[in-house]
């Protein structure tokens, strides 16, 4: 997508392209021209230019089209000039500037030239072209200029980093936005299948729109013509009096694709497919898709419940539900038109309501992550919610999600985990990453919220809602009824918060309360106090400033009410400028959440207890990761890519095609280039290579065997450690060569790491999610425990940390209370250096580093698997559309 919302197609441009490469350059004003040959070309050097784009270039030239429909409206190539280095030029269409079509062929240039080993793109660009100067200055590229004489000598590097990928997602997001106005904002909407029928989806549709106050243009299309809904009909898209915003298809699946290339033919870039049937039957998809593609349009479902905004500016209510769109601060975006009509009905008794909603259907093209760009910026939309049955580009949405939560929160609705077939697990990383596991990761990563039913859902937007976020996970619990304390408190523990001492109020809640009254937490006023002195009680636990929450579980007994109290000590709390969050709880009532009006703030009331807590564990949760450090992805010293990218290169050649495990040398080697702390080896193939490396080491050393189809040596046997002399390492030698028989292939001679704790850090590249860093208890014993964190790759040092401390081990590892502490520092270092090889090296899909051996003075590698496959390196944050 460009700046303005419209869309073009970017591919490399070939033979057939030619003409319209020459019309582009014929229609070049005089300046153009200037700025382009720097000075007045002939036609005869332009045509000869014109035809070394089109001719194939091997990996050494590429040049990129950016085509409205078969219009060409921009081109960009490279040619590379010296190894690593290629120059760089663009043309656009003066018709087209500033519209970003120079920036989007830059990025795309920028990714493919990086697959190809490119570092740096160089260009020379005249003082005046300040045009084209901006283009370079504005990439996010590390970027350097020098004025030679009339020009510019421009350097951008490639190396993309943390800054490059802000920029173009703040491209993407300008972009998104304009595009996304036709479907979300549009000025006039047709429906395509407005049915005289009430009961068919048309009709509903259409009646939904004119009722609900749709303050645009209203179109009917129906092919018997008439009147449908008091709007007069049009028999085909052809005879609208004009083209509209956004057209809504509600046709049989057949006839999609004809009524989307009428669609597009008349104009029309937001199209909203409600139809179903579509998906898994090619003709069908190819003929939609081709359509959207061709006339560029923006494209919800197919398969969609449809869309609604209800900015009063606005009021599009295009869906069949009947469940009405109340207007709120809510931004709901779901592949389930169910689950839309389910959320929308639970909260409209609340009194809460969507600012938009997107049911995205089959999403061919509108996703999660273009509802998270639009709603970033838009001020009517507070809290996010997704539904997501399966994550399109899960890298971006990493990305994309991190950013949203740091302004807004987003709720993620889990969807259900039925049984998957995993993968062979050839190592214990892979044995410890499963789709949920990652999922999981994703969403600690980001700061997004998983919840994992409705009810749970409602009750996280509700405290979100009306309740300030937490300033910690000290949570106090105030009843009027001892056992229902008992309960939340225990529901708490469960929920993993922590529970507040009351130091500083026992005196005055002592004072204030019964003989039989505990002023401990849980505090039991017990159910003879007034409603008065209830309050007082909850007033003086939400003044402590050792609670970040209260949780009020009361019963109405024949004594009194506890009620009014809770309401008179919040609205005093309030009014005194308290603001630690309240949630009550009342068994007994029909609805999961309800709301309590106190003066002008409200409070969430559960039904139960475990929902109270659960829903402030969640929002506690996302206030810890708001108040941490953002974390960055660190320079690191020692890492040699080019080396690592030409050894991996160099074992794709020597293994089958399908690639697999290097050997122990190349392993060694990788991880070095890398910076990894490996542990000095020498791969062995007779007894007379391990006398030799032995003679080598100072002190003791140990021994591990090579043999076919041993994966973990340990575990089989095939190590021998403390070897202290030759008499040693020749037993040593003699017991695996006998033991393992014809599967020896030898040994690797190593000298023996300084004991210490054993860790797992790994490395897995998962189909759907890209590589997935693993962080574990170490060993023989790595799978048996299974303590584990996880995280997608680019890692940040605050989430290298975060993975340390995750682990139910961390207290024995790190921290005052650590028996035997391990430098926590080196841990990060290795965690960082593994996720950069993993980013780096797409070859690289799994790796094992098991153990790590850490101590309180750093960390050391003996053993390591890595397997690599032959695969291309990937951008997954370049601006592309789904379709």
């Amino acid at each position: 997508m460009l700046t303005d919302g419209s869309v073009v197609t970017v591919r490399a441009v070939g033979p057939r392209d030619l003409g319209e490469l020459e019309r582009l350059h014929s229609a070049l004003s005089a300046e153009d021209r200037y700025l382009r040959f720097f000075g007045a070309a002939s036609d005869t050097s332009v045509e000869r230019f014109l035809r070394r784009l089109v001719e194939p270039g091997g990996a050494a030239v590429l040049a990129l089209g950016a085509f409205a429909g078969e219009r060409l409206v921009g081109v960009g190539h490279f040619e590379v000039v010296v190894p690593d280095v290629a120059e760089v030029a663009f043309l656009v269409e003066h018709a087209r500037h500033a519209r970003g079509v120079a920036t989007l062929l830059l990025e795309h240039l920028a990714a493919a030239a990086r697959r190809r080993g490119v570092r740096a793109f160089v260009a020379e660009v005249l003082a005046e072209n300040a045009a084209m100067l901006r283009v370079f200055r504005d990439s996010g590229l590390p970027y350097e200029a020098r004025l030679d004489g009339p020009s510019y000598q421009v350097k951008l590097s490639l190396d993309a980093g943390e800054p490059y990928y802000a920029e173009v997602s703040d491209r993407e997001r300008v972009a998104d936005t304009a595009s996304l106005r036709r479907v979300l904002c549009p000025s006039s909407v047709a429906v395509v299948g407005a049915s005289h029928r009430v009961s068919a989806v048309g009709h509903a549709v259409l009646r939904n729109l004119v009722e609900g106050g749709f303050t645009g243009t209203v179109h009917a299309v129906n092919r018997r013509g008439g009147e449908v809904c008091g709007l007069p009909a049009s028999r085909s898209v052809a005879d609208l009096p004009s083209a509209p915003d956004l057209a809504v298809l509600c046709v049989p699946a057949e006839q999609v694709p004809g009524v989307a290339e009428d669609c597009g033919r008349l104009g029309v870039r937001g199209l909203l497919v409600i139809s179903a049937g579509i998906t898994g039957r090619p003709a069908i998809t190819d003929g939609l898709v081709g359509a959207v593609r061709r006339w560029g349009m923006r494209l919800v479902g197919p398969n969609s419940l449809g869309v609604a905004n209800s900015d009063p500016g606005v009021r599009l209510d295009a869906t069949f539900s009947a469940a009405g769109h109340p207007a709120g601060e809510v931004g709901l975006a779901t592949q389930s038109g169910g689950v839309a009509i389910a959320v929308l009905e639970r909260l409209a008794p609340l009194g809460l309501g969507t600012s938009t909603m997107v049911s995205t259907g089959d999403k061919y093209d509108v996703s999660g992550n273009d509802m998270l760009l639009w709603w970033e910026r838009d001020d009517r939309t507070r809290i996010g919610v997704l539904y997501l049955e399966s994550f399109g580009n899960p890298r971006k949405f990493a990305w994309l999600a991190r950013r949203f939560c740091r302004r807004k929160p987003l709720v993620v609705l889990r969807s259900g985990a039925s049984p998957v077939a995993q993968q062979a697990a050839l190592s214990h990383t892979a044995a410890a990453v499963t789709p949920s596991s990652t999922r999981e990761a994703l969403l600690r990563q980001t700061g997004a919220i998983g919840v994992d039913d409705l009810d749970e859902l409602v009750a996280v937007l509700a405290s979100l809602s009306w309740q300030a976020l937490p300033d910690g996970p000290r949570v106090a619990v105030v009843s009027n009824a001892g056992g229902l304390g008992v309960l939340t408190a225990d529901a708490c523990a469960r929920a993993g918060l922590e529970f507040a001492a009351l130091d500083r109020s026992a005196a005055e809640l002592t004072t204030l309360l019964p003989d039989q009254a505990s002023a401990r937490n849980p505090v039991d006023t017990t159910a003879a106090v007034d409603a008065g002195t209830f309050g007082r009680a909850v007033e003086v636990v939400l003044h402590d400033p050792a609670v970040d929450a209260v949780i009020v579980p009361l019963l109405r007994t024949a004594v009194g009410d506890p009620l009014p109290g809770l309401v008179e000590a919040v609205t005093r709390a309030r009014a005194a400028g308290c603001a630690t969050p309240v949630l009550a709880v009342r068994a007994g009532q029909q609805e999961s959440v309800t709301s309590l009006a106190v003066g002008e703030h409200r409070i969430p009331v559960f039904t139960d207890a475990s929902l109270a807590a659960r829903a402030l564990a969640d929002v506690t949760t996302h206030a810890r990761w708001l108040a941490r450090p953002q974390g960055v992805v660190p320079d690191l010293a020692h890492v040699d890519v080019p080396a690592a990218r030409e050894l991996v290169d160099a074992a794709l050649t020597q293994l089958p095609s399908g690639g697999g495990w290097l050997d122990p040398r190349q392993v060694q080697d990788l991880l070095a280039a890398f910076g990894l702390p490996v542990v000095p080896s020498t791969v062995c193939t007779s007894e007379e290579d391990a006398l030799a490396a032995f003679r080598a080491v100072s002190g003791s050393a140990a021994l591990k065997v090579r043999a076919d189809g041993v994966l973990h040596k340990a575990r089989a046997g095939g190590v021998v450690l403390g070897i202290a002399t030759v008499a040693e390492l020749r037993a040593a030698w003699a017991r695996l060569a006998a033991e393992f028989g014809a599967r020896f292939r030898g040994a690797v001679l190593q000298p023996v790491v300084e004991p210490g704790r054993e860790l797992l850090v790994g490395v897995y590249r998962e189909a759907a999610f890209g590589p997935v860093v693993v962080l574990g208890l170490g060993g023989t014993d790595a799978e048996l425990i299974a303590d584990r964190s996880r995280r997608l790759v680019p890692l940040t040092d605050r989430d290298a940390h975060d993975m340390l401390h995750e682990l139910r081990a961390a207290p024995h590892l790190v921290g005052p209370h650590a028996d035997r502490p391990v430098d926590a520092d080196a841990v990060v270092d290795v965690l960082l250096r593994a996720a950069r090889m993993a980013e780096l090296l797409p070859g690289v899909v799994e790796m094992d580093l098991n153990p790590v051996i850490v101590t309180d003075r750093g960390a050391q590698v003996p053993d390591a698997r890595v397997r690599v496959e032959p695969r291309e390196p990937d951008d997954p944050l370049i601006r592309r559309l789904r379709l």
